[in-house]
């Protein structure tokens, strides 16, 4: 337990904070950081935030409120928190064909490949091993976008890098890595957050396509497409639809833009490299997937969360904003029945951009 350390000195303490920075480094993760249990203002902006309505229908974001500050709320005891990060960029990628492309499929880099909350836990999960056969046991939890918890807080709190205009943790290597935790009650010091370098750059702002970076540090995800690809359940607004392009699952839109990426690294992860050929996939061929394609295919990826249903409404929005064919035109048509209304709706939307002035409305 956390009285393992009672009687250390100081110094004993930076050097097993050094040991646990270099475990996690042969665990392949690329930074370690140590975070208090006390974030501070954070917990005032996030309700302020929510207050706002900004959260759209992420209701266990509300439903958790306040207790996303209190990673000692979440565990009893908890009195440190390892923070780390993981690059997910593949190597040789260039996002920016895929978007000038408006027949191919965008998708977000981070979910091309393998979906890496398990991975993340399971590697965490060593590094709490490595931790207990040098000290002996100790309380923990491994997180990885897995709990009600201010995960880009909590890193920037533990020195891992700071928070960008576009509200994600960015640091000179970029913004493309996971983010991960170790609540612990060990009473190891806090590293401390590092200075900010965004400086007077609003590149991000400007980027977003649909505006859902409302003012720096602050998200309205009832805009983003990220929120609207994949959180969000139900029609996507009318007015958002054409700003979406061919974004199928996610945005990069607001790191794509960051100069800070012009130096990020890519990933060693071969879990991270792109499956399924997501990342060079033509809509109309993603469109003809069947439930049973889309499930089989998509096996061990974070994408399947979504199911088939807003699969389809996402690609019929990219097809509604795809030049006119006679292939994308027959995809759609062949979708007007789907048992889905929700499919059904952006479909009949997704036609109606295609069809001339002469032809009746489907």
């Amino acid at each position: 337990m956390a009285a393992m350390l009672h009687g250390w000195t100081p110094e004993q303490t930076v050097e097993l904070k050094a040991r646990i920075r270099d475990w996690g480094s042969t665990l392949g993760f690329d930074q370690v950081g140590f975070a208090p249990v006390e974030l501070g203002e954070a917990a005032d902006r996030l309700m302020d935030w929510l207050a706002a309505g900004f959260h759209g229908e992420m209701h266990y974001m509300a439903r958790h409120g306040v207790r996303r500050a209190k990673p000692d709320a979440l565990v009893p005891g908890t009195l440190s928190v390892i923070c780390v990060r993981l690059n997910y960029l593949p190597p040789d990628d260039d996002p920016r064909q895929i978007l000038s492309d408006p027949q191919q499929a965008y998708v977000a880099r981070y979910a091309l490949g393998r979906d890496y909350h398990r991975l993340m836990r399971s590697r965490l999960q060593r590094l709490a091993a490595r931790i207990e056969a040098e000290i002996g046991p100790f309380r923990y939890r491994a997180c990885a976008d897995s709990a009600p918890l201010m995960e880009v807080e909590l890193a920037r709190l533990a020195g891992l890098g700071w928070r960008g205009k576009h509200t994600l943790l960015l640091t000179r290597r970029g913004s493309w890595f996971f983010l991960g935790e170790l609540l612990t009650d060990l009473p190891l010091p806090a590293d401390g957050p590092v200075d900010a370098h965004c400086g007077t750059c609003e590149a991000c702002l400007k980027a977003c396509p649909t505006g859902a970076i409302v003012a720096p540090y602050r998200l309205d995800a009832r805009r983003c497409i990220s929120y609207l690809t994949i959180e969000h359940p139900g029609p996507i607004p009318e007015a958002l639809r054409p700003l979406m392009g061919n974004r199928i699952y996610g945005c990069d839109d607001c790191q794509l833009c960051c100069p800070w990426n012009r130096y990020a690294r890519p990933t060693r992860e071969a879990d991270f490299l792109p499956r399924q050929g997501l990342d060079c996939a033509a809509l109309v061929e993603l469109f003809a997937w069947s439930e049973a394609d889309f499930v089989q295919r998509l096996a061990g990826s974070p994408i399947r969360r979504i199911g088939h249903e807003r699969w389809l409404r996402n690609l019929a929005v990219a097809l509604g904003n795809a030049p006119t064919s006679p292939a994308v035109v027959q995809a759609l048509r062949q979708r007007l029945a789907h048992p889905s209304a929700l499919v059904r709706e952006h479909v009949k939307w997704a036609l109606s951009r295609h069809l001339s002035a002469h032809e009746p409305p489907p």
